[in-house]
């Protein structure tokens, strides 16, 4: 809980204010006793019906005042709890920005959206309890003991008695339960991941029909997290009869000792109320505590899964003194000797890439080719540095990767991944995503090139269309045009396609070519592709296999020096395709 103290900081003087407000409505609480026992001994004793209504009203205005300091405190209360959480919320969404993706395999995204969502919510509802529980029932408890032991020192020992049992069961049952807290929280993760995986993938469900398999999965999950859920809850299910049992123990050994001491004038009966009240208060305020206990060893829990995402260090780290880009920048991009291993593979894995080295050119195509495994989208990870080399180096005119600002890399590269994934809103907005300064024009010009104006055009609200999520209302050609344009609205020096092209027919698939080539004509231009088709004309082809570069050169060279690419090239064209 540590790091969520932290997050408690900007709200320390409303913290101070909540804590005098407890602290009165505690002192208010503890009177209204004092008060009672004045009643019976002064006023119902001796037939006193003045001093009864005097005390009376006393008692109902502070009752009153009691109520407004509750609610006030309330207020305060709930605004630091949301608020932290809200900060929260903020920092781990900030630091997930941040991670690369080693961080990203390390967590899974079921398990992050469980951490900012459940998890802080867990936090926030022990803060908001936790403000007027841990600082009030101290003071209520404290205050109840002294007062208690100012009506009669002799029957101590019975609210004494009380407190310990309540606190043994409270203890022993943090012990039991604060282990299952732990895997709970994991069985959330795992339930949020079958559902996610589900609900993402219905379309492969039905169409393989394992409906059964994935419901039986998705009741394995439920069937933990039910098991365990219900185990926390049984086991704080005991707490309340023991509480209510000790409670009416409590009050029928005070009233029964009272009597018998009230006998022998050692006591006044209207102090044996106050004892029976100042009991039930102590008695109270370690009940509080104890609802405590139900909540704050989840929320430790979970604060310590939040604190493992905030200490969390990306395996990508920027220089303090990063360069940016001069002025003059051409977009001459190489590979020298790169060699490569992913974070999480094992010794005895191969490397993923092997002593590769290549340079792709300003106003040339540079088209990556090889089979399936062999590298070629692990090249576009060390391009836009979700992972860095682990020996060798990408270079940007000269400039290593590793001493350039992200900003300032990212800034020179409009990306297309192989996965057109296009955001919940509008045409527009997500066409702007890549820059949100584009005029009108620009947006209009991007989408011409990537063949994708046809379509936005003929829709009744053009590029103010609705777009679903993950652009589930558009088909796939349609979506990896849209994420074309949305590269190309970026003006940027250097493009990567990472077999963008696949979705398209080949008319479309040539239209976008041709108007691509006059578009970007002077940028810096790298293709992976899974068809020879689509990259016989580009100016510089990198053979791959298995992690290793094996040919280089156009079309026509390789065909008569890559043995790789001939095989890759007989499966997929004629000879006289082919050119041979």
């Amino acid at each position: 809980m540590s790091k969520v103290f932290q997050y408690m900081k900007p709200y320390t003087l409303m913290i101070i204010c909540t804590i005098a407000l407890l602290t009165v409505e505690a002192a208010c609480a503890l009177i209204l006793p004092a008060y009672m026992a004045d009643i019976i001994n002064k006023g119902v004793m001796p037939g006193n019906i003045p001093f009864i209504w005097r005390t009376g009203i006393t008692m109902l205005l502070i009752t009153i005042f009691s109520t407004i300091v509750a609610v006030t405190t309330s207020y305060f209360a709930a605004r630091i709890g949301t608020g932290v959480a809200g900060d929260l919320r903020s920092a781990v969404f900030r630091k997930v920005l941040s991670f690369s993706s080693a961080e990203m395999n390390r967590f899974s995204s079921s398990s992050l959206i469980t951490r900012t969502t459940n998890d802080i919510i867990q936090v926030q509802l022990v803060l908001i309890m936790g403000m007027r529980l841990l600082v009030y029932a101290p003071i209520l408890g404290t205050g109840g003991i002294i007062r208690a032991l100012e009506r009669d020192v002799y029957m101590s020992w019975i609210v004494a008695v009380a407190t310990f049992v309540m606190v043994a069961c409270m203890v022993a049952l943090f012990f039991v339960v604060m282990p299952r807290y732990k895997k709970l929280q994991t069985f959330i993760d795992r339930l949020n991941l079958v559902s996610r995986e589900n609900l993402s993938g219905i379309l492969i469900v039905r169409a393989f029909s394992t409906q059964r398999f994935e419901k039986k999965r998705f009741e394995e999950a439920n069937r933990d997290l039910t098991n365990t859920s219900l185990f926390v809850d049984q086991a704080f299910a005991t707490l309340t009869p023991v509480i209510l049992l000790v409670l009416n123990v409590t009050a029928t050994v005070i009233v029964w000792v009272g009597a018998r001491r009230a006998s022998s004038f050692h006591i006044e009966i209207g102090d044996i109320f106050a004892f029976l009240q100042y009991g039930m208060l102590i008695i109270f305020a370690f009940l509080m505590v104890g609802v405590m206990f139900i909540y704050l060893p989840r929320a430790v829990v979970c604060a310590g899964r939040i604190k493992e995402v905030l200490e969390t260090r990306s395996s990508l780290q920027y220089k303090a003194d990063a360069e940016i880009f001069p002025e003059d920048f051409k977009g001459i991009v190489e590979f020298r000797n790169v060699t490569f291993r992913y974070p999480d593979s094992s010794e005895d894995d191969d490397n993923t890439l092997e002593d590769v080295s290549f340079t792709a050119e300003p106003g040339k195509t540079t088209a990556i080719i090889g089979a399936t495994g062999s590298g070629k989208s692990t090249i576009f990870k060390l391009f836009l540095r979700f992972y860095d080399a682990t020996s060798g180096g990408v270079y940007f005119d000269n400039i290593n990767v590793k001493d350039v600002r992200k900003e300032a890399l990212l800034d020179k590269i409009g990306y297309i991944p192989q996965k057109a994934l296009l955001f919940s809103g509008s045409i527009r907005s997500n066409l702007m995503y890549s820059d949100k300064t584009a005029t009108e024009e620009r947006l209009k010009d991007a989408a011409d090139t990537a063949q994708a104006a046809a379509f936005i055009e003929a829709r009744e609200d053009g590029y103010d269309s609705n777009v679903a999520q993950g652009g589930a209302n558009l088909s796939g050609g349609q979506k990896q045009r849209i994420s074309i344009a949305r590269a190309l609205v970026k003006n940027a020096p250097i493009y990567l396609f990472d077999d963008s092209f696949s979705a398209l027919d080949l008319k479309t698939d040539a239209l976008l070519r041709a108007a691509l080539k006059k578009k970007t004509g002077k940028s810096t231009i790298v293709v992976i592709a899974q068809r020879i088709s689509t990259i016989m004309d580009a100016d510089h082809i990198v053979v791959l296999d298995n992690g290793k570069v094996v040919g280089q050169g156009t079309h026509f060279e390789l065909m008569s020096s890559c043995e790789v690419y001939r095989e890759i090239a007989a499966s997929q064209l004629t000879e006289k395709e082919a050119g041979l």
